[in-house]
C-alpha cells in the first residue's frame, strides 16, 4: 500500500555517523524541526555488491541535495557496528569509506516493517506451524519527505536494480517548483522548463506549444 501523501512514521531509529558516533534519528522530526526535506534510501545489506555503488553515488551528489535543502540518510537492517566497519573499508575493497551522511541501523526491522519493505513472508502448514521465507532484508526503497513530514515520493526496486540518483534530484526540483509556484509539472519536466496550471486550458496550451 502506498504511503505517498501520508506522514512519515514518527519513530526514532539507531544510526551510525561517519565518525563512529551512535545516533538516534527520527525522520519525521528531521523534516519538521529542521524545516528541510529528507531523502531516505534503504539498501539490502552492508558488504554486498550493488549497495556500495549506490552509497557512493549518493555521496557524490550530496552537494546537490544540500543545495536543495535536502538531507540524505541511508538505511539497512545491519547493526551500527557493521555500518562502522563498512565505513572504514576502502572503496577499492568494496567499502564505503568517504561516505559522510548517517546510516540507520534498523536491526529489529521496526521501521522497515511499518513501511512494508522487508523481503519476508510467513506461511502455515496443516498443523498450524509457522514457516518463514525470504531474505529478511529490505528492498531498495526510497522515500522523499517534505518539510511537514509528508511523503511526496516513494519507490521500491528489487534487489538487483540500482537507483538513478539524478531522478531524485529532478523530483525534488519538481516538488519545490509546485510548492513555490502552485503549478503542476508535466512529464519529463526539469528545472527551467515550462510548467502548467492545473486546468484544462493550460494543459491544452502546453500540449499545443510542445508538440513534436
Amino acid at each position: 500500500m502506498s504511503l505517498v501523501g501520508k506522514k512519515f512514521p514518527n519513530i526514532a531509529i539507531d544510526a551510525m555517523s561517519e565518525m563512529g558516533d551512535d545516533l538516534k534519528i527520527n525522520i519525521f522530526e528531521e523534516t519538521t524541526k529542521n524545516q528541510q526535506k529528507v531523502l531516505l534510501f534503504w539498501y539490502p545489506k552492508d558488504f554486498t555488491f550493488v549497495c556500495p555503488t549506490e552509497l557512493h553515488a549518493f555521496q557524490e551528489a550530496l552537494g546537490e541535495f544540500e543545495k536543495r535543502n535536502t538531507k540524505v540518510i541511508g538505511a539497512s537492517c545491519d547493526t551500527n557496528e557493521v555500518h562502522f566497519a563498512w565505513l572504514n573499508t576502502a572503496k577499492d575493497n568494496g567499502g564505503i569509506e568517504g561516505v559522510t551522511y548517517p546510516i540507520l541501523a534498523d536491526t529489529h526491522r521496526q521501521l522497515a516493517n511499518i513501511l512494508g519493505i522487508v523481503d519476508q513472508d510467513f506461511d502455515y502448514d496443516e498443523e498450524g506451524n509457522e514457516s518463514f521465507t525470504g531474505s529478511n532484508v529490505t528492498y531498495r526503497a526510497t522515500y522523499l519527505v517534505d518539510e511537514t513530514g509528508k511523503i511526496f515520493h516513494e519507490a521500491v526496486n528489487d534487489m538487483p536494480l540500482g537507483r538513478n540518483v539524478k531522478e531524485f534530484l529532478r523530483l525534488i526540483d519538481a516538488y519545490t517548483h509546485v510548492q513555490k509556484h502552485g503549478e503542476v509539472c508535466p512529464a519529463n519536466w526539469e528545472e527551467g522548463k515550462d510548467a502548467m496550471q492545473a486546468n484544462r486550458t493550460s494543459t491544452a496550451e502546453y500540449l499545443a506549444s510542445h508538440s513534436n
